[in-house]
């Protein structure tokens, strides 16, 4: 059976509701009329009537806009107006979702994703042309990563194009929330999440994919300075582990080592494979590439290194653009003696690593315009931001 919407409790008697919400960051006042329907299986079907502004638009047609400085925009939480839900069962698929008021989220207590960690998420970006077109980096490639994640954790996943059309709708439910070109960008963040309820150890009941939405600017404004982290590990080496997925469940044993990193002045914790500790694997929430003598080489994937999106892009541009790029191994002596390091990831793009200091000696690499990283990132940024052709079919435009 498909799903549609979100299931509640069996204990539930048919009935209408109706929510009235308060105004959301200048948005007006919302009523919305829920309808508990009771399907076979004790489940319940919500059907959310949204209001005739859900596009983000004035009653005369014209665009919105949402009252906010973007010159002070930042990389932070900034709630916009709408998120998208959907819900299905173990054995089912995903089907139709809704959008509904940014806000709290009920669950279980014994829900999958608070127990055991069954959950992935996924991060990308819209920006605003100068012509007024949204445009939207690759989604095609964040839906396939997801639904790779979700086989792994043993998770139903929506399908690649029910994927892109949640975040499209997403996104034109929130456009206003868009910054102008060049103010920045609406960071966009897909949860699929094991959230029915599980006491022992095993697959949640119930599913929801939630898209939520915000606008935010760059994520490190410098180059970064990176220590090299030699105790503790990011992910188990080699294709055994899950270094290779968004799991939600890779990320929180990195706070140890970056919260010690960024207390002693650095930007971030560089990791190296827990195998040897001798070759370089990641940076705690992006892909890392070396330069030497005009060649490129960034740590190949193999299951304990994220398949960046933004990573595979900088290497198909680089290899366009006439450079030799190579997967491999990387080793730490390697590292220190390169003539440049920059980062990659969507969050921060593309971003020049000015030093890296491993137990205890610092090295400095090249930095500024007349870089690689200087030159690839400008050329990302343009295509994304519609400036640059798109001769690779890699933008979608929602507006």
């Amino acid at each position: 059976m498909a799903c549609t919407g979100c299931f509640f409790p069996s204990n539930l008697q048919p009935s209408l509701l109706t929510i009235t919400v308060p105004s959301i960051t200048g948005v007006s006042t919302h009523s919305f009329s829920f309808i508990f329907v009771r399907a076979s299986q004790r489940k319940f079907l919500i059907k959310a009537m949204s209001p005739t502004s859900i596009l983000g638009n004035n009653n005369d047609g014209s665009e919105s806009a949402a009252e906010f400085n973007w010159d002070e925009l930042g990389f932070r939480l900034i709630p916009t107006d709408y998120m998208y839900v959907m819900k299905c069962a173990k054995e089912d698929k995903f089907s139709q979702g809704s959008l509904l008021p940014y806000g709290n989220i009920e669950m279980n207590p014994s829900a999958g994703i608070i127990n055991y960690g069954q959950g992935l998420f996924e991060g990308l970006k819209a920006h605003r042309t100068e012509d007024g077109r949204i445009l939207l980096f690759r989604p095609d490639e964040n839906g396939q990563r997801m639904k790779r994640g979700a086989d792994r954790m043993c998770m139903p996943s929506p399908s690649v194009d029910q994927f892109v059309n949640a975040v499209k709708q997403t996104v034109l439910a929130n456009k206003r929330w868009v910054p102008p070109p060049g103010k920045g960008s609406l960071y966009i963040r897909p949860l699929l999440m094991g959230t029915g309820p599980v006491l022992g150890l095993g697959p949640a009941p119930e599913y929801t994919l939630l898209i939520y939405c915000s606008p935010v600017s760059s994520y490190f404004r410098t180059p970064l300075n990176l220590k090299v982290e030699d105790k503790l590990y990011r992910a188990i080496s080699g294709s055994g582990g899950t270094g290779g997925i968004k799991s939600v469940t890779n990320y929180a044993p990195v706070y140890t080592a970056t919260t010690d990193a960024k207390a002693n002045g650095f930007s971030d914790v560089l990791f190296l494979d827990s195998a040897t500790g001798k070759y370089i694997e990641e940076v705690s929430s992006c892909n890392v590439f070396i330069v030497k003598d005009n060649i490129i080489c960034t740590p190949h994937i193999d299951g304990a290194i994220l398949p960046g999106i933004t990573r595979k892009s900088i290497i198909e541009i680089a290899i366009d653009l006439g450079y030799e790029v190579m997967e491999r191994a990387v080793s730490v002596e390697e590292m220190l003696g390169a003539d440049e390091m920059f980062c990659t990831g969507t969050a921060m793009i593309v971003n020049s690593v000015g030093s890296v200091t491993y137990k205890g000696t610092r090295v400095e690499y090249n930095t500024g315009p007349e870089t690689l990283c200087a030159k690839l990132r400008a050329t990302l940024v343009g295509i994304q931001t519609g400036c640059l052709e798109d001769t690779k079919s890699w933008t979608v435009n929602v507006k």
